[in-house]
C-alpha cells in the first residue's frame, strides 16, 4: 500500500483511469470461464443449517453455491442481506457497532488548464502536477478543520487533497483539458444542521476558495464537477456511511479485530460464505490483498 514497483512512498496511475484495473481483472475471470453480470443487485443470500445456499438477485433470479464471497461492507452483507436469526447474536452486536463514519467528500473536476501556483508558476505539465497536492499548511489548520466535523460541520478551512491523473496519462481527458480529483476532509457523514443533498456544492464552493488562494486561476479553470458527497457515495457504491473503507482503520478495526474477533481469516459465522473486501484484513486502499488472500482461504477450504 503506498508503493509500486518495489519502491515507497508514490501511487500509481492507471492508465485510461481506475476502471482499467476492473476491466483487466474481468478479462481475467472470463479467461478462466467465469460469468459477470452487471446491473444485478442481489437481494439476500440464502442460507440453511448454517451453510450458505447461495443468493437470490433482485429480479428474482437464483443461484445456488456452496461458496459465496461478498464484496459488500459487514453492515450490508450481514445485517441487509441475511436474516440476523442465521448469525450469532453477539456476532450481530458487533457488526452492529462498526464505525462507518466518513470524514471525506470527493470532487471530480473537469479543468480547460492545470492549476497554476503561485508557488511554482506554470500551467504547463511539471512534476509538481503529477504528484498528489496537500493544501494542508499547518497542524493547527488540519485540527481546526477537524473540529469543525466533530460537530457535524462541514470544515471551514477543509484540508485538499488533489491529483491530476491528466498530467501523467492525457488519455483521460480531451486534448488540451484536464482531469483532478479533489479528496476533500473533513465532510462528516452526519450533518448537525440540515442534509448534504442541501449543502454539498455550497461546500464544494468553499473548497475551490481554499485551492484558489494558492492556484487563483483554478476558478476559470473549472469546466464541470461532480461533488460527491457522503450520502451520495452510499448511495451510489453502497458503502455504508460512504465510508470508502466500508468502516473506519482504527486500531479496534484492524488486524485480528477486522471485522470481528474471531473472524478476522475471511470466513464468516455462516460456512461457505467469505467477505472478501476491505471489510476485511487488512482494510481499504486499492492494493488487492483482502481479496487476494480471501481467495487464497477459499481455495484451501475447497480442497478438504
Amino acid at each position: 500500500m503506498g508503493a509500486g514497483h518495489g519502491d515507497r512512498a508514490f501511487w500509481g496511475y492507471v492508465r485510461g483511469g481506475m476502471g482499467g484495473i476492473t476491466q483487466a481483472l474481468a478479462a481475467a475471470a472470463r479467461q478462466h470461464g467465469a460469468e459477470i453480470r452487471c446491473n444485478a443487485p442481489v437481494a439476500r443470500i440464502t442460507v440453511r443449517g448454517g451453510h450458505v445456499q447461495g443468493v437470490v438477485l433482485a429480479d428474482g433470479a437464483g443461484f445456488a453455491a456452496p461458496r459465496v464471497a461478498s464484496n459488500a461492507d459487514a453492515n450490508v452483507t450481514f445485517l441487509k442481506l441475511i436474516d440476523a436469526k442465521e448469525l450469532p447474536a453477539d456476532f450481530v452486536e458487533t457488526v452492529r457497532h462498526i464505525d462507518y463514519t466518513s470524514p471525506s467528500l470527493k470532487i471530480n473536476v473537469a479543468l480547460s488548464e492545470l492549476p497554476d501556483f503561485t508557488a511554482l508558476p506554470g500551467n504547463q505539465p511539471a512534476a509538481h502536477h503529477r504528484g498528489t497536492i496537500h493544501i494542508c499548511p499547518t497542524f493547527d489548520y488540519m485540527e481546526r478543520a477537524y473540529d469543525d466535523a466533530k460537530y457535524g460541520e462541514p470544515s471551514q478551512s477543509p484540508v485538499l487533497e488533489c491529483t491530476i491523473p491528466s498530467a501523467v496519462d492525457p488519455t483521460v481527458a480531451p486534448p488540451g483539458k484536464h482531469l483532478m480529483s479533489m479528496f476533500v476532509q473533513y465532510a462528516p457523514t452526519v450533518l448537525r444542521n440540515g442534509s448534504w443533498d442541501d449543502v454539498k456544492e455550497k461546500f464544494a464552493d468553499r473548497c475551490f476558495e481554499v485551492l484558489a488562494e494558492y492556484a487563483p486561476n483554478i476558478r476559470r479553470a473549472v469546466i464541470d464537477r461532480q461533488v460527491l458527497s457522503p450520502l451520495d457515495i452510499e448511495r451510489r457504491f453502497g458503502l455504508t456511511g460512504g465510508n470508502i473503507f466500508q468502516g473506519a482503520m482504527t486500531l479496534g478495526s484492524l488486524f485480528f479485530l477486522r471485522p470481528a474477533a474471531g473472524y478476522a481469516n475471511y470466513r464468516t459465522p455462516i460456512k461457505g460464505l467469505y467477505l472478501c473486501g476491505s471489510a476485511a484484513h487488512p482494510g481499504g486502499g486499492v492494493m488487492g490483498a483482502c481479496g487476494y488472500n480471501a481467495a487464497r482461504e477459499i481455495l484451501r477450504d475447497g480442497k478438504h
